[in-house]
């Protein structure tokens, strides 16, 4: 086969359904949009859960997430702006700040808090939950954090630039988390106007396009033309590669993938496990503290 006729054969990723960010509160009383975990999006196998926040206004976030238990998947902080301390039960602390990322595996348990490390300014960033198989739902808690030093940025054409969080792109610039459970590739984009960018993905695997600023356009599975604006997510279809341009002002948005557990899903607040005796026998093992 010849390299064009295989470039032929490669099938492109189009917007399959476009879901809107809805406001909501979590924590004590943090103001939240809801993207994944919301009811016209309840889960995109393996993400459980995406949250964006996104204020300059003290009293919608001061408040922080205080201490709570999770247990059977990962909770994956990325901080575009502000200061965010987080404290847990084995004694681990510390402070990620703007562009850092924090990829912590719950595992078989951890209590943890979450708070702003600012009394005033903007606080804004995102919180991805990722299912974790059955075999490994109850690891040891783990942790991956990097600051924004060494998260790599790859220039693309016409003053694109893509922040490589976690996997590969297609040019072959790697970020600092692995996880090959799930196999995530997390990406930043930031694209000046009318841009187009164009990145491979595994065939199988979900993924989606999470609009922070600006505007996106990209081929729908009906073969019209999809617009995302700011809090729009689009549910990417299977296929090789995602091509995506940005609007007339230029567009920031995350590009996210991961390879699909397929396995049952039991939910039960702060526990995802497979089974609704497993989540039993988490709110048990909390309130006994065997955490």
């Amino acid at each position: 086969m010849t390299a064009q006729t295989a470039t032929d054969t490669r099938i492109a990723r189009k917007i399959s359904r476009v879901i809107r960010g809805m406001p909501t509160t979590d924590g004590a009383g943090v103001e939240l949009t809801r993207v994944i975990a919301q009811p016209a999006l309840p889960m995109l196998d393996p993400f459980l859960l995406l949250d964006a926040f996104r204020s300059d206004q003290p009293d919608d976030y001061i408040a922080g997430f205080p201490p709570h238990p999770h247990r059977g998947f990962e909770t994956v902080t990325y901080l575009l702006a502000g200061r965010m301390r987080h404290r847990d039960n084995a004694g681990h602390e510390g402070v990620i700040e703007a562009g850092g990322i924090q990829w912590m595996t719950a595992g078989k348990g951890i209590v943890h808090s979450e708070m702003p490390e600012q009394e005033e300014g903007m606080l804004e960033g995102f919180q991805l939950w990722v299912n974790l198989p059955a075999a490994h739902k109850m690891d040891q808690p783990a942790y991956q954090e990097h600051p924004a030093a060494v998260i790599p940025n790859e220039h693309r054409d016409a003053g694109g630039v893509v922040r490589v969080i976690a996997g590969e792109t297609a040019r072959g610039t790697r970020g600092p988390v692995l996880q090959p459970l799930t196999e995530p590739l997390y990406l930043d984009v930031e694209l000046p106007p009318d841009a187009l960018f164009s990145e491979s993905l595994p065939p199988h695997h979900n993924g989606f396009a999470y609009v922070v600023t600006g505007e996106l356009e990209a081929e729908d599975t009906e073969g019209r033309t999809a617009r995302l604006e700011r809090d729009d997510l689009g549910v990417l279809s299977h296929g090789d590669e995602v091509v995506l341009r940005a609007g007339s002002n230029g567009a920031r948005f995350l590009l996210i993938a991961g390879r699909p557990l397929n396995e049952p899903v039991a939910r039960g607040g702060p526990f995802v496990m497979n089974t609704k005796a497993e989540i039993r026998q988490a709110y048990e093992d909390y309130e006994s503290e065997r955490f």
